[in-house]
């Protein structure tokens, strides 16, 4: 019999076996900013939950190694994800002294090599299944919950994370809302000013190289340097137009923000609208023209409908790019999970960037499931209407 090796399963379980081996699972420190003290797997868990937690992750490495059934490598990734995530917390109950409220217990780099790898292991099981639109919404769903249940719980209070957190709740929720509300705010504005652009672009040949070289050269821009050059005008503008200050325009805080992810998010708006319209069958439009439709109705009831799917394509890289780039926007006092970012950068503990980071990243990676199911749920429509 055949032994026969998955490619990138022989890539998982390298990682995962220098995660597990290698790598510190758990870092200790006495407080929040002194140099930490790793701890292996072994060292951070209780007797029987450290081998324990080593049989479940090489087992799973061994199933990501050879070409095993789908379901078999779907259950060992989610099995190893759980066991992870449940004994991190675990770890920093053990590491803790008790009565203790200086010490902080973080994941250590093994620990997140580890999630790494089986994030990996079931993202490949996923694409492989082919799931629906539906399904993969539903996964991100159960994922959701699964996390939500584990914060509640409590099992990961002591984890120093979630000390931080504990000590800025009130804070967080609202820099969260600031960072939605730049992230969504500048979209909704794009799309409002970038879809006529667009369509004007795609109906006016001569006006199309020039609008969209100048949203290009936009987009070249480091995005510090727009929030600064963006300092001085609209600090201007609050000084001399009356009423601007009233309405939050000034040279720093969410204004300059807001003006820069909106300019950054109109090339994708209006290159998208301008490569959806072109894409257009010229014989839906000499259809609809002999049935006697007039330009605004083709446009809305021919070109636009079609060209939906690639111009939400670009609503989609917006939506992921704008949520990146508000983290920066706590540089000029505009608030957002960039807040956390920054000050844990500027006292050196690192639980408290991750405090900002994390959520970044997972309303990122959310927003491209979903926006993604969307699209392939509205291009798939499309394509049964016009069969």
């Amino acid at each position: 019999m055949t032994i026969r090796f998955d490619k990138l399963g022989v890539v998982i379980a390298a990682i995962a076996a220098y995660a597990v081996f290698l790598a510190p699972f758990a870092t200790f420190r006495a407080n929040r900013i002194v140099p930490g003290q790793a701890r292996s797997i072994l060292e951070a868990l209780p007797a029987t939950t450290g081998p324990l937690l080593l049989a479940i992750l090489v087992a799973a490495a061994l199933v990501a190694l050879f070409r095993t059934p789908l379901a078999l490598r779907l259950a060992a990734s989610v099995v190893a994800l759980v066991a992870l995530a449940l004994l991190i917390g675990a770890a920093g109950t053990f590491l803790t002294p008790a009565g203790n409220t200086f010490a902080r217990v973080s994941p250590a780099s093994g620990f997140w090599i580890l999630i790494f790898a089986f994030t990996l292991l079931l993202a490949d099981v996923l694409t492989r299944l082919n799931l629906s639109p539906w399904a993969r919404i539903g996964v991100l769903a159960a994922a959701a919950v699964a996390i939500g249940l584990l914060l509640m719980s409590g099992s990961w209070n002591d984890l120093s994370i979630l000390k931080e957190y504990t000590n800025r709740a009130d804070s967080f929720w609202a820099e969260a809302s600031k960072h939605v509300t730049l992230a969504l705010g500048s979209l909704l504005a794009a799309v409002i000013v970038g879809l006529p652009l667009g369509i004007l672009c795609h109906r006016v040949e001569s006006l199309r190289a020039g609008v969209l070289n100048v949203l290009n050269i936009i987009q070249t821009i480091p995005s510090i340097a727009l929030f600064g050059l963006l300092i001085a005008p609209l600090g201007w503008v609050a000084i001399h137009v009356p009423g601007a200050a009233a309405l939050g325009i000034r040279g720093i805080g969410t204004a300059p923000a807001f003006v820069a992810l909106f300019l950054y998010s109109l090339l994708p708006v209006v290159a998208n609208t301008v490569v959806g319209l072109a894409g257009v069958p010229r014989a839906a439009n000499d259809a609809a023209r002999g049935m006697g439709m007039t330009d605004r109705q083709r446009l809305f009831g021919i070109e636009f409908p079609l060209a939906f799917p690639v111009i939400l394509t670009g609503i989609r890289i917006v939506l992921v790019q704008n949520i990146g780039l508000a983290t920066i926007a706590a540089l000029i006092g505009g608030g957002g999970f960039g807040v956390f970012v920054f000050q844990g950068v500027g006292q050196t503990a690192m639980d408290l960037v991750l405090l900002g980071a994390l959520p970044t990243v997972a309303l990122a990676f959310a927003a491209a499931i979903i926006l993604d199911a969307v699209i392939e749920l509205t291009a798939t429509k499309r394509r049964v209407e016009t069969a």
